[in-house]
């Protein structure tokens, strides 16, 4: 059943394979087995991609369902120990899961050694259920859901620029200035910018040269001084504190309700290796982060 849902949720047996440190041989033949006992095809397989079949689909629904439940009943021995064992699966955002938690991770591991990590970058939203993660880091303004959110730090905005770009441009001394007269730099989804000001909400139509869906382009665009943007001070506090970007509009920023947050699917039975990392995570951020030192009080 393992096997299964790791070749679903990995989308190859190949990729399923080497995570689970099993040859792709292996996986085909065990599940070929279990097709042969269940009587009934459970993926189509072709050249090019693997495909649940309609019993498929019932089967992996439930067999994710069983293997929390295993977990769960593992766990109930290993939180008496106090301790985290076996694989914990995340996702976070692609710059953020690399310069706030990747760097971090080596001393989490050598607090828990018998831990092993998979950390999965995306900046696409997740489906941490289907696709079998034990949580996912997500900054965002969070609507209802059925998964279960901790908060982890305060996330600040601010709009900057290089001053290569001011120089060439002038600063902007209000909200129309900056749309009508600035290149104004955001990916395709986030192309209008709600900023809270001391007027209350104002929304901001973004447009320039460059159009793209990488947070990453936009940051590279930023410091070569192409325009303006809002990025959060975790990205780019060492540039604002080293005077490579400065802010404008600072009685502008983002919405005060976006934060950064653990999402995991359920509360009960919550795994040790989950709430050692949650925990872990909580005090290392907080609600001053680490990435807000030595800024100005327009970061708070």
């Amino acid at each position: 059943m393992e096997i299964f849902a790791r070749v679903v949720a990995a989308g190859s047996m190949s990729a399923a394979a080497r995570d689970l440190g099993l040859s792709p041989a292996v996986v085909s033949k065990r599940l070929r087995r279990l097709e042969d006992r269940l009587g009934t095809r459970l993926l189509q397989r072709t050249t090019r991609q693997l495909a649940l079949t309609e019993a498929g689909q019932g089967y992996h629904a439930r067999v994710v369902a069983i293997l929390a439940s295993v977990e769960e009943a593992e766990d109930f021995v290993t939180r008496r120990s106090d301790r985290a064992r076996g694989t914990l699966k995340v996702s976070a955002p692609t710059s953020f899961g690399r310069m706030h938690i990747a760097p971090h991770l080596a001393r989490f591991l050598k607090d828990n050694p018998d831990l092993s990590f998979s950390l999965d970058l995306s900046d696409e939203l997740i489906d941490i259920v289907g696709e079998g993660y034990d949580l996912a880091i997500r900054i965002a303004e969070l609507e209802d859901s059925s998964l279960v959110a901790r908060r982890l730090a305060p996330v600040h905005r601010v709009l900057c620029a290089a001053p290569a770009y001011l120089e060439r441009a002038g600063t902007p001394a209000s909200v129309a200035e900056l749309q009508d007269d600035h290149v104004c730099i955001s990916t395709r989804q986030q192309e209008i910018w709600r900023l809270d000001g001391p007027q209350g909400l104002e929304l901001v139509r973004t447009g320039g040269p460059i159009r793209t869906n990488s947070s990453e382009v936009v940051r590279e665009a930023l410091l070569a001084g192409l325009g303006i943007a809002l990025r959060s001070t975790w990205d780019v506090g060492p540039e604002l504190r080293e005077g490579r970007l400065q802010v404008v509009l600072p009685q502008f920023r983002a919405s005060k309700n976006v934060g950064l947050y653990a999402v995991y699917p359920t509360r009960r039975f919550l795994p040790a290796k989950v709430r050692f990392f949650i925990d872990f995570l909580a005090q290392l951020y907080g609600p001053e982060p680490y990435w807000d030192k030595g800024l100005a009080n327009w970061s708070r």
